[in-house]
């Protein structure tokens, strides 16, 4: 089976569009920003409360916490 012209034509754009697409959705991938990264004010005020209580030494670890429970 032979294309015509203008199906040959039709391809050639369609396939242009999809190389254009390709390069904006790219373009988008590299400036969207992660959702995981996005944190509210509570979960910032929890994360300096944390590292203050790190500095103080007053943090143990999950190991040592399930020991003092018994798990």
């Amino acid at each position: 089976m032979r294309l015509s012209v203008s199906e040959i034509d039709l391809s050639s754009r369609i396939f242009d569009e999809l190389i254009f697409i390709k390069a904006e959705l790219n373009k988008i991938k590299e400036h969207i920003v992660d959702v995981d990264s996005i944190i509210s004010e509570e979960e910032r005020q929890l994360v300096r409360e944390s590292l203050i209580h790190e500095k103080g030494g007053k943090l143990i670890s999950l190991t040592d916490f399930k020991k003092q429970q018994g798990l």
